[in-house]
């Protein structure tokens, strides 16, 4: 066996490598999966952090009444290497994240119906209408979300056919 400053061993030309040992494709699909996800939920963090401070902002009265107008979000963490976990990850995404937003988005369907048929808005956020703000929002929260839950599925299905070809040998 050849050092690395020292001649390569006798009889290769460097092309053998073919035979050697590599990593599986699905530990590989692993780590890039979970470096997706831990991006969202980091993302998913940063608008919740947004949502409590808009909140604390409502709560202590700092900004007038129709400044501001706070809606629910929850952010559940993953934990590692445990597909248990990570399905009650992605159910907990699905009941704590996507309902509320699914929900928030119907409860203000009758202003963003009276906004648009008659042009009028009676909450503002930083100038715009509350509405409009909190609908830009529901879009990039939702997308957060299901980017998360689609990396979160390719995860699962990469352990889990990871697990059940260890069970055939």
């Amino acid at each position: 066996m050849a050092s690395r400053a020292g001649p390569r061993a006798a009889g290769t030309d460097g092309s053998d490598f073919r035979h050697r040992e590599r990593v599986a494709e699905h530990f590989q699909m692993s780590v890039s999966l979970k470096s997706e996800i831990k991006k969202l939920i980091y993302l998913q963090v940063a608008l919740w952090l947004l949502v409590v401070a808009q909140m604390c902002v409502a709560h202590f009265k700092l900004l007038p009444h129709d400044q501001h107008h706070p809606f629910p979000l929850w952010t559940p963490l993953l934990p590692r290497n445990n597909i248990s976990y990570l399905v009650i990850s992605m159910i907990s995404t699905g009941l704590f994240s996507i309902a509320p937003l699914i929900y928030g988005s119907m409860e203000m369907f009758p202003m963003a119906q009276q906004l648009y048929r008659h042009g009028k808005a009676y909450r503002f956020i930083f100038g715009f209408s509350a509405v409009s703000v909190m609908y830009l929002l529901i879009v990039v929260a939702v997308q957060v979300h299901g980017w998360q839950l689609y990396y979160s599925k390719k995860l699962l299905d990469s352990w889990f056919t990871s697990t059940q070809e260890k069970k055939k040998k």
